[in-house]
């Protein structure tokens, strides 16, 4: 059983499609150790104790310098016996410690068909609206393996969501996350519980 601990900044709607992914099947053999905030304000919190999930704010505001907070959130991770690491909507920068004691077993989902649109800068909203001032007619979201860059860590999965005239940043966010985040995520957490890709020369293999 992969035990995942799911971190999250906000509405936490990335960590719903991952409980309803488990409930009704898509998503084997996994469970949710806990759910991990740096906001204590975070909706996504609530979405955990409404399932019975473990719900835990570890905030920098309560820790003298970043270190002492970017330790105390691995150690936090670490208590749940944590098997991956997912980013859902974490706006936190994950520290080189937590990289390192997670080495290929930390995931994000990213709002673009990376290498398209990320990097520092790039985050939320401000992805779709570069994409819609660039002129962008094909956008989507990827799920990669976390590493020491910015989103430049091994690509699991991506798919493609189409941009339409008319659209604002909004409503292709909120197209982007029906059609393409909710989906990959499951699938991706999906995959690695049970053992179907690897990670072999910084790319990702998928087993038969």
């Amino acid at each position: 059983m992969l035990k995942i601990a799911v971190l999250v900044s906000g509405g936490g709607t990335n960590l719903q499609a991952i409980i309803d992914g488990i409930e009704n099947g898509t998503i084997t053999n996994t469970e949710i150790a806990a759910v991990i905030s740096n906001n204590k304000n975070a909706y996504a919190l609530e979405r955990a104790k409404k399932h019975q999930i473990p719900a835990v704010c570890i905030s920098p505001k309560d820790y003298e310098t970043r270190e002492e907070f970017n330790q105390a959130l691995l150690n936090e991770i670490q208590s749940f016996k944590t098997d991956l690491v997912v980013l859902a909507g974490c706006l936190v920068v994950i520290p080189e410690i937590m990289v390192k004691a997670y080495p290929n077993k930390i995931i994000n989902v990213h709002p673009s068909l990376i290498p398209a649109f990320c990097g520092t800068g790039y985050y939320g909203l401000k992805v779709h609206e570069a994409a819609l001032e660039r002129g962008v007619k094909v956008t989507g979201a990827t799920v990669h393996f976390v590493d020491s860059g910015t989103d430049t860590g091994p690509i699991i999965l991506q798919k493609a969501v189409e941009i339409k005239q008319g659209d604002t940043a909004k409503i292709l966010q909120k197209r982007v996350m029906e059609e393409a985040e909710w989906k990959i995520m499951p699938r991706a957490i999906d995959l690695i519980a049970n053992g179907k890709i690897s990670v072999q020369d910084g790319k990702v293999i998928f087993k038969d």
